[in-house]
């Protein structure tokens, strides 16, 4: 689904955080911001837990956040987990409306986690970037903790520009994938601080980018820089000339030779 194009905020502070500045403060605009995600949730709908009803080993997942938000999600699970994938969706997606097509990252015998962005579906808060980044963060930080072996990540579209704020410079996961991220939401209001570019560790060997010729959400030529800048530090890169955006590509066949591929790049 589209990336965010931020455009608004509010300010004051969450006392859950007395003393800290407030996580759900706009960073890209006074009113662009918060309408953007206004936006967004509003072509994502309401969480639906009978999308899920029929999958095998399923269960809602919920995590608390520093700021005492509640994110709700959902997991996966395997028999014999050998790790983690933490799945980052695009922006007007939720939980429940993916977890279908997620059953196959099953395959790489880890629990698969998502969760429905802050201020959607089945999580509290408002939704916005510094919080939902600070999220990941968090999240990432919680599996980490747990005795998981193989610490994988896939950000989608606005989910890649959340996971390479969140964790990408610091390099604490075993793999990667950034599918159909811009390489710049600067040109959005946003400070060039959360421009996806500028959060590539040194060593990004363990980093895959993806993006498609086919895209009309993402253009490849939004990608690229992001592609260069990867490649030169190690990442493998992949342009597709059959690629559209995640979710919309031309045929189910294309769908999956996409995850086939991040499977690949997981498995290493």
């Amino acid at each position: 689904m589209p990336v965010l194009v931020l455009m608004g905020g509010a300010n004051g502070l969450n006392p859950a955080l007395a003393g800290e500045p407030d996580p759900e403060t706009s960073v890209c605009g006074f009113l662009r911001e918060p309408l953007a995600f206004w936006l967004f949730r509003r072509a994502a709908g309401n969480a639906d837990p009978g999308r899920v009803a029929g999958l095998r080993d399923l269960e809602r997942v919920g995590f608390t956040t520093r700021d005492g938000r509640r994110l709700g999600g959902y997991r996966l699970r395997v028999a014999a987990p050998t790790g983690y994938l933490l799945v980052a969706q695009g922006n007007a997606m939720l939980a429940d409306q993916i977890l279908g097509e997620l059953q196959y990252f099953r395959k790489l015998d880890v629990d698969v986690y998502v969760y429905d962005y802050r201020g959607y579906g089945l999580s509290e808060g408002n939704s916005r970037l510094s919080a939902i980044v600070a999220d990941y963060r968090e999240l990432a930080a919680n599996l980490n903790a747990q005795p998981y072996r193989r610490r994988l990540l896939y950000g989608m579209s606005m989910g890649g520009v959340i996971l390479l704020n969140a964790v990408g410079a610091s390099s604490d996961y075993s793999a990667l994938v950034i599918d159909s991220a811009p390489s710049r939401i600067s040109q959005y209001g946003c400070p060039e601080i959360y421009d996806p570019v500028h959060h590539l560790p040194p060593d990004s060997s363990r980093i895959m980018i993806v993006g498609g010729e086919r895209d009309r959400v993402v253009p490849i030529a939004q990608v690229e820089e992001l592609m260069r800048s990867a490649e030169s530090r190690g990442a493998r890169v992949l342009r597709h000339e059959d690629f559209a955006h995640p979710f919309q590509d031309a045929t189910y066949n294309i769908h999956q030779r996409r995850f086939k591929t991040v499977v690949d790049f997981l498995a290493r």
